[in-house]
């Protein structure tokens, strides 16, 4: 997967009081590793359950090819613009009758270019996320990043990789987590 974020999601200061909480932080002295850390664990709940947390725009670079091609990023809300690539770098915009969208109820996006472009790359842009903002995320997922970057905080110090995300977390997030047969 090529994928960009052009415009990544926010995290208010509400998540920010949720985790020093959780910890029993009441002074500001950490809160940029704790917004590190919290971003770090949305970023672990994707590659956990294969799905990203809070909406953001991207973009993933395809090669063109017959038939329906999916996005890797899920779930996709929308579909936004087709460019092609062109090999020194220019892009230039197909127009919406040159391309299908279908949005699968899973959350994958899928594209299908309506004329042949061989040896053609495709930049898709596109919105993706199960939730627009922190507050609205189901409570478990929510829980699971508060506890995964409270662990990451108090485990700073020790050394050795610990496994990700720990059980206690895995266990919340296991309900979101879709796998794929090969």
């Amino acid at each position: 997967m090529n994928r960009v974020i052009l415009t990544p999601a926010t995290l208010p200061s509400s998540a920010l009081a949720e985790v020093k909480q959780w910890l029993g932080i009441t002074t500001a002295q950490d809160d940029a590793a704790l917004q590190a850390l919290l971003e770090t664990a949305l970023d672990q709940f994707e590659a956990f359950t294969g799905q990203r947390p809070l909406e953001s725009e991207c973009e993933e670079t395809l090669d063109a090819a017959a038939g329906w091609m999916s996005l890797a990023t899920r779930p996709v809300q929308a579909i936004t613009s087709l460019e092609t690539l062109a090999a020194d770098g220019s892009r230039m915009a197909l127009a919406t009758e040159r391309y299908d969208i279908d949005l699968d109820a899973d959350g994958t996006g899928r594209i299908r270019l309506l004329a042949n472009k061989p040896d053609a790359r495709i930049a898709v842009r596109f919105t993706a996320g199960l939730s627009a903002a922190w507050d609205d995320l189901p409570q478990s997922l929510r829980h699971g990043v508060i506890r995964l970057a409270a662990h990451q905080h108090r485990e700073r110090e020790t050394e050795g990789a610990a496994q990700l995300p720990p059980a206690s977390v895995a266990a919340l997030w296991r309900p979101w987590r879709s796998l794929r047969l090969a």
